[in-house]
């Protein structure tokens, strides 16, 4: 007797023979065998891909005679098969496309017969469900007149096609705006009258037309006088979710890009309930959701206001309350939660009396990385509170030990995540810092200013820079002693600029304070000092200027080795002092250099200072005090009060 296994070989044999014979109606057979055996069925979609079915069925589809009833009907069999392979199934998108079927697809959409057209309509809308799918050229205009056309049909499977093209292909501004001006605004508003198919397949794709992009967003605004904006706010009340979604995002995009449409508080405050009423959805939509609701208020205060007057947080809260939530609706909560405590003391009061802090702690060992990012970004959110740090609430091994170990995560993401967390605790963390010590939290930031990837460097650099902010004298020396001065000259030195400037703020907050602070930029001769110095002579930017004058500030408010350090600095080259760098910075547009720089000429000529005639006078050679007199009537009150305060310094010794 056969085995099952046998029997269902010589069962799939016979119809791999059945689909390449020479006639018709066998062959028709075959293929409408295997497409019902596969609907719903992803291991038989899999053996029957391994058996090669695929690329016979697209070789059927290529060659059948379009004109004639017979092949009429191979056609529109062999379309379904294919895109019953490629629904849900990766592997059978992967497959279809290898098979070189999707340009005889495209192909049949021009032929006259209706279930043809339709029936590769709904293979091509299956295969792009899937990011596989080839991206379209809207550039070309055979494209772009067949999309057009597509789009304005009743066929709902034909114009289902044209908002998948679009929603799958849109990525850019360019591409938005080239559909923008072909016409595909009006033909996608047509669709909002249509089937509830048609209706949501318009409002994704118009979502997608109209996302970050305001010229988009105005060409919407005036069609048909403001009725199609009028259309998309209706369908925010729809009895279908997912359109009441849908019509969310075109209404977010309208709002980011001209507020002034969204101006009416009652639509705000409807679209902020409505979104926290998906969360209850238990699909796809309720997994977005939160991700809407976070680009709906993002870096809006006013926003964020209405969101917390109707219970946002409360909302959110009762969502964590299930044990079972997919990491995609984890993550999206913990994004919302990040953009509503952002800016308001009293999201985050009430996010931490609901002890919604528990929740986050417990998703930064998440399993899944796109979770623990999202609890690190909204730990950074909540941690900017004073009050809430000075309190303690972030100051206990619950918060600190999992961070630091998120330190040396297999993903960049969470550790740029959890480096962002760190940065906003340790700020005002010297009472408690041996706790993030003793975790190996200085190692690892230090390990982390080595690496080559920027923005770990980068951020590395920064969570020093704070933990070293007004930090006591054996904070400090603990973390010097790590880091190391030839460590810190590199960074100041670093190719990218935006580590050079971090790094001068870092350096700027280690010398802060007493002489013994300030000695710290002259540990292995001077190392650290002498970069500053080169990069002060090269500054690329202002804010490395900036960062560079108030290290050289602090250095000079210490003893007269220390200052007159400064001045070597400043003037290394006594034949070509005029044209220092320094000059270039009193004289500079921006008005927070102008300051530091005279911060600089203040503590160089205190007058207790033994050496502060020589050194006026030095400056005076410089033509720095000159600068100075054109700086007392300065527009910038800052500076101005900085130039009297220097000039007051040098009038102690006669000058005037």
């Amino acid at each position: 007797m056969p085995t099952p296994s046998s029997t269902t070989r010589i069962s799939s044999d016979l119809i791999l023979n059945r689909l390449t014979s020479t006639d018709p109606e066998i062959k028709l057979k075959a293929i409408r065998e295997v497409k019902n055996r596969i609907i719903g069925n992803p291991t038989k979609k899999l053996s029957y891909i391994k058996l090669g079915a695929v690329p016979v069925i697209a070789d059927v589809l290529a060659e059948a005679d379009a004109d004639s009833a017979c092949g009429s009907n191979l056609i529109v069999q062999s379309a379904a098969a294919l895109g019953s392979f490629a629904c849900g199934v990766e592997a059978g998108v992967r497959a279809v496309l290898d098979a070189g079927a999707f340009p005889h697809l495209i192909r049949l959409l021009s032929t006259v017969d209706e279930k043809i057209v339709d029936a590769t309509a709904r293979s091509l809308r299956m295969i792009y469900q899937s990011k596989l799918s080839p991206k379209y050229d809207f550039y070309q205009e055979e494209n772009m007149q067949l999309l057009l056309s597509i789009l304005d049909t009743e066929n709902e499977n034909l114009s289902g096609l044209g908002a998948s093209i679009i929603i799958h292909s849109c990525e850019n501004i360019a591409e938005q705006n080239i559909l923008c001006h072909a016409g595909a605004l009006e033909k996608l508003t047509s669709l909002l009258d249509g089937s509830l198919i048609q209706r949501e397949a318009s409002l994704e794709a118009l979502a997608a037309i109209l996302k970050n992009n305001s010229e988009a967003v105005s060409k919407f605004l005036d069609l048909q006088n403001g009725r199609a904006l009028s259309s998309v706010v209706e369908l925010v009340k729809d009895r279908y979710s997912r359109t009441r979604f849908l019509a969310c995002l075109c209404l977010i995009s309208v709002n980011i890009s001209f507020s002034c449409y969204q101006q009416d508080k009652r639509i705000k405050i409807k679209l902020i309930h409505t979104l926290l009423e998906l969360l209850d959805d238990h699909g796809q939509v309720g997994d977005e959701a939160s991700f809407a609701f976070s680009s709906l208020i993002a870096g809006k205060e006013d926003l964020q206001k209405l969101a917390f007057e109707a219970t946002a947080i409360d909302k959110f809260h009762n969502s964590l309350q299930y044990h079972l939530l997919q990491p995609r609706r984890l993550e999206g909560i913990f994004l919302a939660l990040a953009d509503l405590c952002s800016k308001l003391e009293c999201c985050r009061s009430k996010f931490l009396s609901l002890q919604v802090l528990n929740f986050v702690i417990d998703a930064l060992t998440h399993d899944n990385a796109n979770v623990r990012a999202a609890a690190c970004v909204c730990l950074r959110s909540v941690t900017r509170s004073i009050k809430n740090l000075t309190a303690g609430h972030f100051m206990n091994e619950r918060v600190i030990i999992p961070l630091v170990q998120l330190l040396s995560d297999l993903s960049i993401s969470v550790q740029v995540a959890a480096l962002g967390a760190i940065s906003n605790i340790v700020v005002g963390f010297t009472p408690r810092k041996s706790i993030f010590m003793q975790c190996g939290g200085i190692k690892e930031l230090v390990q982390l200013t080595k690496s080559v990837d920027l923005s770990l460097r980068l951020n590395a650099i920064w969570a020093l820079r704070n933990m070293v902010f007004l930090a006591d004298r054996m904070c400090k020396q603990e973390i010097f002693m790590e880091l190391t001065a030839s460590s810190v000259a590199g960074l100041i030195c670093d190719p990218e600029p935006s580590v050079q400037e971090k790094a001068l703020a870092l350096v700027r907050n280690f010398v802060d304070g007493c002489i013994d602070s300030i000695e710290y930029a002259f540990a292995e001769d001077g190392i650290i000092l002498d970069a500053v110095g080169r990069q002060l002579r090269k500054a690329s930017n202002l804010e490395i200027g900036m960062q560079g004058m108030y290290v050289l500030s602090n250095i000079a408010s210490g003893n007269e080795f220390q200052k007159e350090a400064v001045m070597h600095q400043l003037f290394p080259q006594p034949e070509n002092e005029c044209h220092s760098f320094f000059n270039r910075f009193l004289q500079s547009t921006d008005n927070h250099l102008r300051t530091a720089a005279l911060w600089v000429v203040v503590n160089l000529s205190f007058p207790s200072s033994p050496g502060a005639f020589d050194r006026i006078m030095k400056l005076r050679k410089f033509g720095i005090i000159s600068q100075l007199k054109t700086m007392i009537n300065d527009s910038c009150l800052d500076v101005k009060l900085r130039a009297r305060h220097a000039l007051g310094h040098t009038r102690t010794f006669g000058d005037n």
